[in-house]
């Protein structure tokens, strides 16, 4: 090994992948080698080797360094003010040395409390500047290893963060934990890194998380189980070699507790005992109706004439039964419905709670209905700290109905919590469209609950005379019974189909309608009231495509945060991709850029009020929300909705994620591209079979 030292001029190439770096320093060294994003100015010892590249002639190839801090008041000053400590800014930086002079760092090191004479530096921004000098001192010890490795920076941090300063010695005991331990990291990057260890094929803790993972993986297609015979296939797939039936993890898994397997099916535990616990609940709550009371009977007569038959049978029901569920599509009196249902136990002064999936759907709920509707999180009450819900089995919620809606959007986890949650006493309701897509997350509940008749199921189906004058509700209608929808634009329309063969000039075409037509002729904001859902994530009229375009085009703020092609700019429209239950923000919550705060490192966002902060390691959390999927846009109503869609989208041409689509739209839909897309969606009802076994 051999030394250099040198001060860093700037980087000519950086990989946010892998952290492989090419560093010229101030004498034009060239420097190369896996490496956590140093600062330029940085006067550093490498260790490593002299090489020499055939094209670019001598270079030190770096096997370990170590940052040597500048000892003048202006290299300290750029130091301390090139963003790397939260906390300490430019200005910071500026006072600090004000007081302290080339002494700085020294104080810093090993007397930080004087930073306190510092003007402008108090007690709690002290406590975020020690914060911030201790994590990049570790984190800067910890990087080498991790990189060393081929850990990426942004995962490096996110690891040393889970683990600290133990992150080397957790990882060589057993990298597999990182899959289940740090988000984002799968079985493939945990792998690399046991091989490089010298975990062999083999070895019992890799086959065991390649298990695991497998099992995680099916669940997030929505199965809350896999015949056994498709999991010993999707492991030797994963795994490299023939995994046996009776291989000995499997049995040590089981008498762990993290799998079960029963009648041939391999179920993670954890979704296996939330499905019978389900039941269970569903069972003591499946009492024989009651026999209505005079008040009850005198209440019905007195609002009969309001409802259809349909909807005063599902009143009705409302009163006998301790469990209903209420289906049914767009335009049927869903909502009528529920007004009829609250009237007569407000009437009763009973206490009365609405409970939805996501954020927008509950905020829908609370406009629609006009009582106040809570996430079923914040219904719950979740505490992220104790990563448990307040409300649960042994503390019940306190009411005598609650109402649920979106219940096609709640997977096998969320149902479990719930349900375990209500008081035997407590009416509870159900409603959904049935024919809506499925949750995102395992299970199948809404339709294995209405399959199962274990509980009433009342389908709503009649659309009434205001619905009707909608084409968005009729169309919708057409689709779900297999019928082309009438693609010929009518004046005063809602349902508006503009043909365009060429799916290249789409996103163009969807920008200028946002952007000039839209806001011109109906007064819709582009930001708030339109938004794009397209079938996929890739390809021409894919969501990545045409929010690159939007952010472009439509936000002209400057871009105030870059990481590798990911770019941010204030005012920027986002989406939450995973439930974070520690900063209160869920998959498919919609939100809007802030700023970045260049001193503490924190890019803030605001959903509907609520301030976000997100740190440079958890920005995968988010994504561009100008366009989103079909999947994501669930339970929730936009003013409008732009939908291109074209036969490059066939896999996900199917007539339920079509109907999703167009009955997210409340005002105006739009959709783009050829009809025989259209018809290919509508015709096709080959709804992918989850395995589930609730009730079965």
């Amino acid at each position: 090994m051999e030394s250099l030292k040198g001060e860093i001029l700037r980087y000519t190439y950086y990989n946010e992948e892998n952290g492989y770096s090419v560093i010229r320093l101030l004498d034009n060294t060239t420097v190369v080698g896996v490496l956590p994003k140093l600062n330029d100015g940085d006067k550093v010892e490498f260790t490593g080797n002299w090489t020499t590249h055939p094209k670019f002639g001598a270079q030190f190839k770096v096997e370990g360094f170590n940052v040597t801090y500048p000892t003048t008041e202006a290299g300290i000053i750029n130091y301390l003010g090139s963003g790397l400590i939260k906390g300490i800014g430019k200005s910071t930086a500026h006072k600090i040395v004000k007081v302290f002079g080339s002494k700085t760092i020294d104080i810093i090191e090993n007397n930080i409390d004087q930073l306190l004479k510092v003007d402008g530096i108090g007690e709690k921004k002290l406590q975020i500047i020690k914060k911030g000098w201790s994590e990049q001192q570790g984190v800067k010890n910890v990087m080498l290893f991790l990189q060393g490795h081929g850990i990426s920076t942004a995962y490096s941090i996110k690891i040393y963060k889970t683990y600290g300063e133990r992150a080397p010695e957790v990882i060589n005991a057993n990298p597999y934990k990182l899959i289940q331990d740090v988000w984002g990291i799968g079985f493939k990057i945990a792998d690399d890194i046991g091989k490089k260890l010298g975990f062999t094929e083999h070895h019992p803790a890799r086959i065991e998380a390649g298990i695991v993972y497998a099992l995680s993986e099916i669940s997030k297609n929505g199965h809350t189980y896999v015949p056994e015979i498709d999991l010993i296939n999707y492991c030797t797939q994963l795994l490299k070699f023939e995994l046996a039936y009776s291989d000995p993890v499997l049995q040590k898994l089981e008498e762990n507790g993290l799998i079960v397997h029963d009648n041939g099916n391999v179920y993670l535990s954890e979704l296996f005992y939330a499905e019978r616990s389900i039941e269970k609940a569903i069972e003591s709550l499946s009492l024989p109706p009651n026999a209505l009371s005079r008040a009850d009977e005198k209440a019905l007569l007195l609002i009969r004439k309001s409802f259809s038959d349909e909807q005063f049978g599902a009143i009705k029901s409302a009163l006998e039964n301790k469990l209903l569920i209420i289906t049914g599509g767009p335009g049927t009196g869903k909502t009528t419905t529920l007004k009829g249902i609250i009237d007569i136990y407000k009437r009763r002064e009973k206490k009365i709670l609405l409970a939805a999936p996501t954020g927008r759907a509950a905020k829908r709920m609370t406009e629609v209905i006009g009582l106040d509707a809570k996430t079923i999180h914040r219904l719950l009450e979740y505490n992220p700290a104790e990563n448990a819900f307040g409300y649960n089995q042994f503390n019940r919620l306190d009411c005598d109905l609650l109402i649920v809606d979106e219940v096609s959007m709640i997977d096998t986890y969320l149902m479990y919590h719930l349900i375990t949650a209500v008081n035997p006493n407590t009416t509870v309701i159900f409603v959904g469209d049935k024919d809506q897509l499925p949750s995102v997350g395992p299970g199948n509940i809404l339709k294995d609950l209405i399959n199962s008749d274990k509980i009433l199921s009342i389908e709503l189906t009649i659309i009434f005379r205001q619905a009707e004058e909608s084409d968005i509700v009729l169309n919708a209608h057409k689709i779900n019974k297999g019928e082309t929808p009438d693609l010929i634009n009518k004046r005063n329309t809602d349902f508006v189909f503009l043909e365009e063969s060429n799916n290249a000039s789409i996103p163009e075409k969807i920008l200028h309608l946002v952007k000039t037509e839209i806001p011109n002729r109906l007064q819709f904001d582009p930001f708030e009231d339109v938004q794009v859902i397209s079938p996929m994530y890739r390809g021409d009229v894919g969501v990545n495509t045409i929010n690159s375009l939007f952010q472009q085009s439509l936000n002209p703020s400057h871009v105030i945060y870059s990481s590798g092609e990911r770019k941010f700019k204030g005012g920027d429209k986002i989406m939450q991709l995973r439930n974070n239950y520690v900063k209160g923000v869920f998959n498919g919550d919609i939100g809007f850029i802030i700023n970045y705060d260049e001193e503490n490192k924190f890019l803030n966002a605001s959903y509907e009020g609520k301030i976000v902060k997100y740190s440079p390691d958890e920005l995968d959390e988010i994504t561009l929300a100008y366009a989103v999927t079909v999947h994501k846009s669930q339970g929730s109503e936009y003013p409008c909705v732009i939908m291109p869609i074209s036969t490059a989208h066939y896999i996900m041409l199917q007539r339920n994620l079509l109907y999703t689509a167009i009955t997210r739209a409340s005002r105006l839909l739009i959709l783009i591209g050829s009809k025989r897309a259209v018809a290919m969606a509508t015709k096709n009802n080959k709804v992918e079979n989850r395995f589930t076994s609730l009730f079965k």
